[in-house]
């Protein structure tokens, strides 16, 4: 799962990328339109998701800076970082005797 949301982020990193060079520096055509009204809206998406977990769970999470603005950048796949991270416990070990009992 580590593996996975450290790929998706990678993988949203570089759509931003994308999406801030072409604020930079725009792309030809009607493209950069789009990319601009996919700016806007993947910026207000997040910020609105940032916004309700922050408001929901605020004063039960201790979360850094970086986690916060976090799931501005990377939206969901930060979410689930965080619930990985802060809201389940590490997975509990069994031993191979209690499972042959089983």
């Amino acid at each position: 799962m580590k593996a996975l949301l450290m790929l998706a982020k990678i993988a949203f990193g570089f759509v931003w990328f994308v999406l801030i060079l072409n604020i930079f520096h725009p792309f030809p055509g009607k493209g950069a339109i789009a990319l601009y009204i996919m700016t806007a809206f993947l910026f207000m998406m997040h910020g609105i998701q940032m916004a309700i977990f922050i408001g929901a769970f605020g004063d039960k999470l201790k979360l850094g800076t970086w986690e916060k603005y976090s799931i501005l950048a990377f939206g969901i796949f930060a979410l689930l970082d965080i619930r990985q991270k802060h809201m389940m416990g590490p997975a509990p070990e069994q031993d191979d005797e209690s499972q042959e009992q089983k």
